[in-house]
Parts: structure tokens; C-alpha cells; sequence
């Protein structure tokens, strides 16, 4: 098959551009870069585009002979949608029109969406299930359910399938620590190796779902193929509940270092509980996550060069 992945350059986009080409698929990727993505992580085989996701022309070209598009191209950080909400309906909002309009005049008849477990908030009840009304308590979870209904509704007027994956916290090999919002998994594991405190907002008894980037992949490549998907949401998680004091204690054990949590009781740690019911995943996607907590830090130590480095140090 023939794909596009837009925000291909980023943390899941590359995995999975990588995993396609190695299946034997031709992968095309549009990224702009401003994520400070790297582009040499790329399979040499996956052909990379630098551009806007806005730029129509640019689309219509990229997108010839296209059988399927994953749209991840997204600014992704909450608390910078918080600051900059203009930006992220511009790039998460505008970015997703363009793409379904581009689709449309180039006669591409599928569509990938990589939505957002945040679109949920806090829900009284948990495991989270696709028929609860999404409670947005960030521009960012805003933008995410914005961009659904644009997806569903052109899809819905010119014959466009299309499916959208709630990604809940994603980890794993290659997920970039930026010094501002970094992903909970990767700063504490670098916290733990260099030494340092592990600051938790709030007092560290919120949960979350951490779920493996294998198995994210894994879903993705099969809503690209699956039947009976058109205009649905899917969860995508590992289904497990793990606390910010349970996850502490997982990166103890995986780093071998005891670490020293300082808890920032001024600042919200998010959402109290989180956790996806994935069992529409299940029988949509034949989606099994085959990746634990304890075996994904492992592989995260095992297999990044920034963690396998420190580790020996």
C-alpha cells in the first residue's frame, strides 16, 4: 500500500513510517519540523517532505496514488495549548481541514486519525469508554475533538472512510525530553539515571494508562485495513491503570536507582484517574497490548541510546 503520514518526523509517526517500509509498504512523510523532530531517525526508505501541514498544493502532491493517510501532524503539549490556544486551533483544527480537503481532490478514500485520550477530562467512571461525552479541560483536548468531527463530517460528505485512534500516554524508544512539558515516562526515567529529583504535580495518586508504542503501531497499521470502522472512535491504551507514585516505583526498579520525589502540591497533576477501555479496540482492530509497564521500561532502557548510555554510567 501507499501511505501518508503527516507529523511522520515525530515520536509515533516515525515508529510507524519505519514498521510500514520494513513490511515492504511505500511511505511517504510530511513534517515541518517544529517539534524539533529529527529526520534521520527515518527508515533511508520512507520518503521524507519537509513542509507545512496547511499547505495545500504541497498536500495534493504528496497525496497521488495514496490509499490511506495517518494525520498525527498536531501540536501536542496541554499545558502549551493552555498559552498559545490561537496556535493549536491553527495547526490541530486548520492543519486537519486542509489535509480532508487535499484528500478529497486527490481521491484518497481513507483517513487515520491520531486523537487523544485528554479529549475525556475527568469521568466519573472509569475504564473510559468511545460513548462517554468527552469533557475537554485543555485547548489541546479541544483542538483533538474539533479535528474529529471535522474528519467525520468531510469524510461523511465525499465518501472519505474514516476511523480516529484515542491515543492515551504513549511510550517508549525515541520519545524525544524536551526541557519544557516533557512526557512523564522519559523525565523520570532521566531524572532517575543522572541522580536527580522526580518533581510529581499534585500529590502523585492520579492514574494514568501508559501504553507501549509497539502496540500503538500495532493499531494503527490494523485501522488502515479494517472493515467496519468508517466514522468510529477507537480507544488505543494498554487498559491498565498505573498511579504517578506506582509508576515512581517501576522506574525504581527498572533504573536500579533510588530516586527522591519532590511533590509540587501548588501545581494540578491533571484528571484524578484515566484509564481506556480498549475491548472496542478488541473487536474492531484485533488489538491485544503485548507490552506490561515493567517489560516497556525495560525495552526503553534497553533500546534508547540516551537511557542505555546513562544506565552504564
Amino acid at each position: 500500500m501507499r501511505f501518508l503520514i503527516t507529523g511522520g518526523a515525530g515520536f509515533i509517526g516515525s515508529a510507524l513510517a519505519n514498521y510500514l517500509v520494513r513490511e515492504g509498504h511505500h511511505v511517504r512523510v510530511l513534517d515541518d519540523l517544529s517539534a524539533g523532530c529529527d529526520p534521520a531517525r527515518l527508515d533511508p526508505r520512507v520518503l521524507f517532505t519537509r513542509g507545512d501541514v496547511k499547505d495545500v498544493p504541497k498536500l495534493w502532491t504528496l497525496l497521488q496514488k495514496v490509499d490511506c493517510v495517518y494525520h498525527l501532524a498536531a501540536r501536542v503539549y496541554v499545558e502549551q495549548s493552555v498559552l498559545y490556544p490561537r496556535e493549536y486551533n491553527d495547526v490541530n483544527v486548520g492543519g486537519t481541514v486542509a489535509v480532508m480537503e487535499a484528500m478529497r481532490d486527490a481521491g484518497v478514500k481513507r483517513v487515520v486519525l491520531a486523537s487523544s485520550g485528554a479529549v475525556y477530562g475527568e469521568q466519573a467512571v472509569q475504564p473510559v469508554k468511545e460513548t462517554q461525552p468527552p469533557n475537554p479541560q485543555s485547548p489541546y483536548a479541544v483542538s483533538k475533538i474539533a479535528a474529529e468531527y471535522y474528519v467525520f463530517t468531510i469524510g461523511a460528505l465525499w465518501d472519505i472512510e474514516t476511523v480516529a485512534l484515542r491515543i492515551f500516554n504513549a511510550y517508549g524508544p525515541g520519545q524525544q525530553v524536551p526541557t519544557s512539558h516533557p512526557p512523564v515516562i522519559p523525565q523520570f526515567v532521566k531524572q532517575a539515571l543522572s541522580g536527580g529529583s522526580l518533581v510529581i504535580f499534585g500529590d502523585g495518586t492520579q492514574t494514568r494508562d501508559f501504553v507501549y508504542i509497539d502496540d500503538v503501531v500495532e493499531a494503527m497499521v490494523a485501522a488502515a485495513t479494517a472493515s467496519d470502522v468508517n466514522r468510529t472512535i477507537i480507544n488505543i491504551g494498554s487498559g491498565r491503570e498505573l498511579s504517578i507514585n506506582e509508576l515512581v516505583k517501576k522506574v525504581e526498579q527498572a533504573t536500579g536507582r533510588e530516586v527522591h520525589p519532590l511533590y509540587n502540591a501548588g501545581q494540578s497533576g491533571g484528571v484524578s484517574r484515566l484509564v481506556a477501555d480498549i475491548s472496542l479496540a478488541r473487536r474492531k482492530l484485533g488489538f491485544k497490548p503485548k507490552t506490561d509497564i515493567d517489560r516497556g521500561l525495560r525495552l526503553l532502557l534497553e533500546k534508547d541510546p540516551q537511557f542505555r548510555v546513562a544506565a552504564k554510567t
